[in-house]
Parts: structure tokens; sequence; C-alpha cells
């Protein structure tokens, strides 16, 4: 079997690009801070078979020969964006990013059956396998830190370094901030919306009430409470929490909302709660660069220090003045400071 098919040949060996140089670009949103790379496309994008029927969009950015990185979207289900191309020279590095399972240009669309944490850990080694790569850096923010982190600790000799963004441990503490009142706190208004879809009995357990609405048979109701799912998360994502954070496609919201559901639900999928911090031995001496929001609501700082007090080879940068977003002008600066000292 190839590793796959391709569904963009224009440069199946990409010629070696410059610092700045600009393809024909994807479009950008309004938002994308300012100091990123000129918007680029990928010299070659896939739809790689894998396990269980799934089928994952996979593509390469940048220039083959160059050092490889592997970016891991968050969610789960939140899929890849053009801007996520923009932190890294493309004469520089060769940079992977794929759809996970279920979001984004995958398929099946939306799907949580065999879609585990350990399905998306095999499929990483498949595409890394697929495309020769030995080791790489792994880059990857908020649930991309979470499978980073994960992926780094089944396979330690296949990192280079982890740069992580808003770390979330996968933890049912950080479930509780989150779904169970914490971020709440901050705002209630945006917290009663969220949970006002949901009949006032199912108020005391709203990761259960969701997954009741978002996988039963009206198709209407699956669409109103992954927006409503959707909304509540991206409202959150930035310090500027404005109205600019509006209803998204429904693809979208439907894939985050009932991956990131189908996840929380089953505990991550992992052994026990805490197994991250618990296996950080595994990685000890795996260098890593740890990106922190002071602000941040989704992933509160805290998970973030915890991580660094285990995990001697890592350095904790936290960013004042911003929250979650990969976007948020200090976190992004950050981050480009960080895959800077690669080049």
């Amino acid at each position: 079997m190839p590793f796959a098919e391709h569904l963009d040949n224009r440069a199946a060996v990409a010629p070696r690009q410059r610092s700045g140089d600009q393809s024909r670009p994807d479009p950008e949103p309004r938002s994308a801070p300012a100091g990123l790379f000129q918007p680029q496309r990928p010299f070659d994008a896939r739809m790689l078979p894998v396990s269980g029927g799934h089928r994952i969009y996979v593509e390469q950015c940048g220039t083959p020969e160059a050092t490889p990185v592997l970016v891991l979207h968050g969610g789960p289900g939140g899929g890849i964006h053009p801007t996520l191309r923009r932190f890294f020279d493309p004469g520089s590095f060769h940079v992977v990013l794929f759809d996970q399972r279920g979001c984004g240009r995958s398929q099946p669309h939306a799907s949580v059956r065999n879609n585990t944490t350990w399905d998306l850990i095999d499929d990483i080694e498949t595409i890394r396998t697929g495309l020769g790569i030995d080791r790489w850096i792994v880059f990857g923010g908020s649930w991309g830190a979470t499978l980073g982190l994960l992926y780094a600790q089944r396979h330690p000799g296949r990192v280079r370094h982890l740069v992580l963004r808003g770390p979330f441990l996968s933890t049912q503490r950080e479930l509780d901030w989150f779904y169970g009142g914490g971020a709440a706190r901050f705002f209630p208004e945006r917290w009663q919306r969220f949970i006002g879809v949901l009949p006032e009995a199912e108020r005391d357990d709203v990761i259960s009430g969701f997954h009741r609405g978002l996988f039963g048979p009206d198709a209407r109701i699956r669409k109103r409470y992954a927006q409503a799912w959707a909304l509540w998360e991206n409202a959150l994502a930035s310090v500027k929490a404005t109205e600019i954070a509006g209803p998204v496609s429904d693809a979208y919201a439907i894939a985050i909302a009932r991956l990131e559901n189908h996840y929380f639900t089953h505990g991550g999928f992992l052994d026990e709660d805490g197994q991250i911090l618990r296996d950080m031995a595994a990685i000890r001496q795996l260098p890593g660069t740890i990106v922190q929001g002071r602000y941040d609501m989704i992933c509160p700082p805290d998970s973030a220090f915890a991580l660094h007090a285990a995990w001697p080879a890592s350095t904790l940068s936290l960013v004042p003045n911003a929250g979650h977003s990969v976007t948020e002008p200090g976190i992004a600066a950050r981050l480009l400071e960080v895959m800077h000292t690669f080049v």
C-alpha cells in the first residue's frame, strides 16, 4: 500500500525556500498576530488510511531536507489552520501537520469510533515512518501538548525537543475547572448561556448532560449543543473576551464538541488520573519548552507549573497579559523566539 493518497502533487520534492518567500497563501484570519512568517501553502498534502476505517489529512510545508517539526493541534477535534504553518521559517524547517481523527479534512467527520488517544499516537508513528523521519521537534498547544507529552513518553527516542503551549494534563481537576464551575466564576453570563441549552436537571454534570445531546438522535439538538460547547471554549480563549467569539461553522462545532466530549467522558483514555505527571520519568532528560499565558482561563498556569516541576530538562516561560490562544500576541512572539533557537 502506498503511504497515502496524494491530494496535491505540485511539489513532491520542494525546492529550497528562502526565509520570507511567499507561495500562494491560504486565507488568513484578521486576528493573526504580527511577526509570523509569510503565508505558505503545503508542498504536499495527503489522505492517509489508518486503522479503524479512518483517513487522516496530512500536509507538509517548508523544506524537506530541513529540521523536521510535528505540529499537534488542540481540541481534541480542533483541526489544523493555515496560521499554524506561519510559526516556522520555511527555509529552516520541514513542518508536518495533520488533522487528527474525525476533524478538519479527516474522515469520517466527527466520528468517535476507533478514536482514542492511543489511536492518535499510532497515527503519529505511521506518519513519521511513512515520511522517513527519524526524530522531530514536537510542537503542540492545549490538547496538542497533552498528545505531545504522551507521544514522547511512549516514543522518547523519536523526539528531539517538545515545544508546548498552555498544556492540558488531562486530569479531572482541569475538567472540573472548566466544566464544573471554576471558570464560570469569572464569566457567569457566558456560563449561563453555555449550560442554558441543558435541561435544568442535567446541569450538575455538564459533560454528561452534553454527551446525551451531542450523541442523541435529534440533529437539531446535536447542532445546538455543539455550537454552545464551541462558543464557551472560544469565548474564554483570549484575554480579549469580546464578541468576536461568535458562532463557528457547524462542521467545526460538531467535530470539536463531539470529540472533546468523547475524550473527556473517557478520561482521555489514560490508565489513571494524573498519568502524565506520573510518567514524566520517561522523558526526564528530554529538553522541552513550556509557554504559558498568565491569564489562561482554559488551561490555568498551575498545570504548567506542575509539569515544569516534574520535568528537570524543561524551561517555563510565563507570558504576562496573555490567555490561552496561540494567536495571543505575547504567546505568538514567545513561540517564534523558541523556534528561532533551532535555526
